[in-house]
């Protein structure tokens, strides 16, 4: 920032004194009026960088309380907060599978005082029979990836299937009678449910809430019968015996729960549904900002204390850097437009 701020100088002082000449061409005129606005701007950007943040930053988590992006969210907004010298507050705007809270987002200022983490489903939604109010690309600039987390496919304990395989002969021979739930229609995991329905050749009814918390709710209380959800948010519930885990949804299993085998290996040979967490700015957010933004992630992610704790609730933190997770959500975005293309998948209207 240092050396923007002396570039900056240098081209000041350079305009000063070709406007001392004393009788410049028109041409020259209109060159040293754009240089001034340029260096004017240059000055003000860097500025901007120098003084941020001056007052405390919105995280808006596009959900109610409960599911992976608020854990997350609450756990490193201290630490973030510590870094940056100013407050940063988590506010829940869930509605929309997670678009309503990504649209606010979307429209608010580009000065990195408002921020958004959004799992992998915004680069779904894009591919499903749905207009969303915004476009991934081109309303957001990315600032980090900031952790992975594998899902697993739970039931309720009354569903008498003790593995995946057992599960689906259940369901084949019971059509209708067995359900999921989900955070909402087009999130991640509705996604995830509808690949296994896709490659497994059953239909277990989507039953969508609105969030993670009322969805596992329902689940725990017997009202549906199944479940993908994030190991963050079930691990507990499986481990106290209220929930079984039948698979996880990731190609290799997880160090939280290294008993339960993937979907792959027990039943369906290549299933694979990623899901990961991200950090989105609006667009046009300076650059120096979004690099200020992203350091702060990385040194969070860093803390030991932290990383234990996410960790061992299923969390597996991953920071990438703003080019290296535009790249992601590039790749993730070919990736969910061939998937969903190939399911022939449209979420209910």
């Amino acid at each position: 920032m240092k050396k923007i701020i002396k570039v900056v100088n240098q081209f000041q002082a350079s305009f000063k004194r070709l406007c001392h000449l004393r009788r410049p061409s028109p041409l020259l005129a209109a060159g040293l009026i754009a240089l001034g606005l340029s260096v004017n701007t240059l000055q003000a950007l860097a500025q901007t960088a120098v003084q941020f943040p001056d007052r405390s930053i919105r995280f808006v988590v596009p959900f109610p309380p409960g599911g992976g992006n608020d854990i997350l969210a609450r756990a490193l907004a201290p630490l973030l907060s510590e870094s940056l010298g100013q407050s940063v507050v988590v506010e829940n705007k869930g509605g929309a599978g997670g678009n309503i809270g990504a649209e606010f987002v979307a429209r608010s200022a580009a000065d990195g005082y408002t921020m958004l983490i959004a799992a992998n489903q915004i680069t779904i939604n894009p591919w499903l029979d749905n207009k969303i109010p915004f476009d991934i690309e081109k309303d957001f600039v990315t600032v980090a990836q900031i952790a992975s987390v594998p899902m697993v496919l739970v039931v309720h304990p009354s569903v008498p299937a003790q593995n995946l395989k057992e599960f689906i002969a259940l369901v084949k021979a019971n059509p209708g009678k067995f359900n999921h739930a989900t955070p909402g229609a087009g999130t991640a995991q509705h996604i995830a449910f509808e690949l296994f329905n896709y490659s497994a050749a059953v239909q277990v009814i989507h039953v969508p809430y609105k969030g993670t918390g009322p969805a596992i709710a329902d689940l725990v209380g017997g009202q549906v019968q199944s479940a993908i959800g994030t190991m963050a948010s079930l691990d507990g519930l499986v481990k106290a015996g209220k929930l079984r885990a039948l698979a996880v949804t990731t190609p290799t299993r997880s160090a939280t729960m290294p008993n339960v085998p993937t979907i792959a290996e027990a039943a369906l040979p290549g299933f694979d549904a990623p899901l990961w967490y991200s950090i989105l700015a609006p667009a046009n957010t300076p650059s120096a900002v979004v690099e200020k933004l992203s350091s702060a992630f990385a040194r969070a992610l860093a803390d030991p204390v932290t990383r234990e704790r996410l960790t061992g609730q299923g969390f597996v933190l991953t920071y990438l850097n703003p080019q290296q997770m535009g790249e992601m959500l590039k790749r993730d975005l070919l990736f969910w437009q061939k998937t969903i293309k190939a399911m022939n998948f449209k979420v209910e209207k």
